[in-house]
């Protein structure tokens, strides 16, 4: 009798590690907060891979390689110029895997209002789609298109400018 509880027992832990072994990966918290955001930050297929933390979500993840080639898919002549041209800004935080510089409020040279900007480098070619800065004053406006379509010109300038100086054309 007391063999047949012991397999009893054995046969029940052994199903419940099985389906606790099958549970599956959470879904990346910046891919959800992009989906919710609405407009220009859709995150679709931009590019830039995250590097998922060690360990692993399930049992099964142990038995994968572990790749330690993950590249950075951000274009570095825009990246260098988008913090040139708003070197007057003060960063907050960069991540370069995802492509995101944010910065705190400043006042450009000869301006008298505070912004604060939002850089995303979207692709690893110096192309115009691969940018977007969002920009807002003090007061929590929105800056006019026009201004941020000027920043976001001079940061590609910059770029294309920093690619020639590198001779790499």
């Amino acid at each position: 009798m007391t063999c047949t509880r012991a397999f009893k027992f054995l046969t029940i832990t052994a199903l419940v590690v099985l389906v606790a072994a099958c549970g599956g990966r959470k879904k990346d918290p910046y891919a959800m907060e992009q989906e919710a955001a609405s407009g220009y930050f859709e995150r679709k297929d931009v590019g830039n891979p995250v590097e998922e933390p060690k360990g692993g979500s399930t049992i099964w993840d142990i038995f994968k390689d572990d790749n330690s080639d993950v590249t950075v898919r951000v274009n570095k002549y825009i990246w260098n110029a988008s913090l040139e041209v708003l070197d007057f800004l003060p960063v907050q935080s960069v991540d370069a895997f995802s492509g995101v510089i944010v910065t705190g409020y400043g006042t450009p040279p000869g301006g008298g209002r505070s912004y604060r900007a939002t850089v995303y480098i979207r692709d690893p070619s110096l192309d115009a789609r691969s940018l977007h800065v969002a920009m807002q004053t003090r007061g929590g406006r929105a800056v006019a298109p026009g201004t941020v379509k000027a920043v976001e010109d001079a940061i590609l300038t910059r770029a294309r400018e920093l690619r020639i100086a590198d001779g790499k054309l």
